[in-house]
């Protein structure tokens, strides 16, 4: 089963996360399937940014959907993964072109610079006229060196956005997509209005430092194959650590939000005379998600229900009196 396991440091500003997704991963693949396998690589990438995407959404607690999305000028035009509050996430990625064999970040989605990295925050009861806050940053660091791993990039995005330092291992395979998080929490009063850090910050700093160091230290295979808790001894069996009891409420799990009403809402977007002509030149609508692979269909009798105005009905044998 996929799991999160949260923790914090006792007596430091510093807290982690690791999540381990088994199930629902495989479920992104097998899902996937119904409409085109994609390359080892690519699948990687797919289930690094999932569990990258669980992990962000279990640390900020947000009431509406995440989404992490990287978009390119390589052969992956555009990777998602999307996360919920109760921790229920999808993922997909559109490719266009050969993936070269072992091909990272940069040869993926970054191979004229022009790649980015964009985290949507979007609230579910969004009130009239707001926006989703939404970040962007590049697919290269602050010397304007391509970043290789997608772990680099959302460090980067932490830390030009947040202002926090945040250490992040990730890995994927088939069978399971994996990430610990490691994030200095802020603390109140830290610093001053010249930017100079004081004893106590630097101290804090340097605890930050040491913990990260040593979750730089596990190995993808590590990571992929034992289970948190050793995970955790590991890394960190001289440190003191408080770890949490799992959420029940939020376990992290595919699900896929896509719906008819949705798709049709799309097809009512395009307008009656698209969707005529699509069912003229095809005999009907036929709309997959990329996401899980379903298949819609909307036929000729569909279409014009979708755009019939809706006539007052006499009252029914039950509502007469």
């Amino acid at each position: 089963m996929s799991v999160l396991r949260k923790f914090l440091f006792e007596g430091l500003p510093v807290r982690g996360m690791l999540v381990r997704l088994t199930d629902g991963w495989q479920e992104v693949l097998r899902r996937r399937q119904t409409v085109g396998e994609h390359p080892p690589e690519v699948r990687v990438l797919m289930g690094e940014m999932a569990a990258a995407a669980v992990l962000m959404q279990a640390n900020i607690k947000f009431n509406g959907a995440l989404v992490l999305q990287m978009q390119g000028d390589g052969p992956v035009k555009l990777a998602v993964a999307e996360v919920q509050p109760d921790l229920a996430f999808r993922a997909t990625a559109k490719v266009v072109g050969e993936v070269p064999a072992g091909a990272q970040l940069e040869a993926l989605l970054n191979v004229h610079g022009q790649g980015r990295c964009a985290i949507t925050l979007d609230p579910k009861d969004r009130l009239p006229g707001q926006q989703p806050y939404q970040g962007v940053v590049p697919l290269h660091g602050d010397q304007r060196e391509p970043l290789q791993q997608v772990q680099q990039v959302l460090e980067h995005y932490m830390l030009q956005s947040e202002q926090l330092d945040t250490r992040l291992v990730l890995a994927a395979n088939d069978g399971v997509a994996a990430g610990l998080l490691i994030q200095r929490m802020p603390v109140e009063g830290e610093g001053n209005l010249e930017g100079r850090r004081n004893e106590d910050d630097i101290g804090i700093s340097e605890h930050f430092n040491r913990i990260a160091m040593l979750a730089a230290t596990l190995t993808r295979e590590e990571l992929l194959g034992l289970p948190p808790e050793q995970i955790l001894h590991r890394l960190f069996w001289e440190e003191t650590l408080r770890v949490f009891e799992p959420d029940t409420a939020a376990t992290p799990r595919f699900a896929c939000s896509c719906s008819r009403e949705r798709v049709r809402n799309m097809l009512r977007g395009l307008g009656r005379e698209e969707s005529e002509s699509l069912i003229a030149e095809r005999g009907e609508v036929e709309v997959g998600c990329e996401f899980c692979g379903l298949q819609y269909r909307f036929d000729a009798v569909d279409v014009g229900e979708m755009f019939t105005p809706v006539r007052d009905q006499p009252p029914g044998p039950a509502a007469v009196q």
